[in-house]
């Protein structure tokens, strides 16, 4: 099974690539994971990675491909993968799907977790997090008993910079310019799943298990 994993921040793909790789035993990866793993060990890509960070750049397209590839001819992929995070772009589907024919593969499905932008903002918007403990807390769905107090450790609770109304809207924006446009690239390829992210966590999930069998 070879599935990409699309949705904006917030939608809950975190929750679903966890039941996915579970359900059907493949290997979830993220770009995130494969930037700090080469940064970490300090691999050839991993030093043009850090490279650009350090000096806050961008990733470019070319090398973000690079090292998906040599992520999926890893033996832990033969079986299978839940791309998240990749493609982001147009370019980056592209190339991914000329990668996949030239290597005689093609992917199963794309999922893609549809989530009305008011309520992205107010499940962002809303969240918690304790600075000493790292519990995490929602001011609508999981509050704490003793508002800014950690219920585990009367630690003091926050809100994460990334998480005011202001940089959530700025996130959204970014996704829908740039990786919304992979929705139809996918359509036309016949692979798009579109699920409703507003439905519990069970029935999302139920929706992707009913398309996938």
């Amino acid at each position: 099974m070879r599935l990409i994993l699309l949705g904006p921040p917030g939608a809950g793909k975190g929750t679903q690539a966890s039941s996915i790789v579970s359900e059907y035993g493949i290997t979830h990866i993220s770009t995130g994971d494969i930037f700090r793993h080469n940064i970490k060990n300090e691999t050839e890509l991993g030093k043009k990675v850090k490279s650009y960070l350090d000096n806050g750049q961008l990733v470019p397209d070319e090398l973000t491909i690079d090292l998906v590839w040599d992520r999926l001819s890893k033996d832990d992929c033969k079986n299978g993968f839940l791309l998240d995070g990749f493609p982001r772009t147009i370019n980056q589907a592209e190339a991914l799907q000329k990668g996949l024919e030239e290597r005689g593969l093609k992917l199963d499905r794309v999922v893609n977790i549809e989530v009305d932008k008011n309520i992205l903002v107010k499940r962002l918007s809303g969240r918690r997090v304790c600075k000493d403990c790292g519990t995490p807390y929602h001011v609508d769905v999981n509050p704490t008993k003793e508002e800014g107090v950690c219920d585990k450790c009367s630690g003091e609770v926050i809100q994460r910079a990334d998480d005011n109304e202001k940089t959530v809207l700025d996130r959204i924006e970014v996704y829908e310019n740039q990786t919304f446009p992979l929705i139809e690239f996918y359509t036309n390829l016949g692979l798009i799943l579109t699920v409703d992210g507003t439905l519990p966590i069970e029935d999302v999930f139920s929706q992707i298990k009913e398309s996938l069998s």
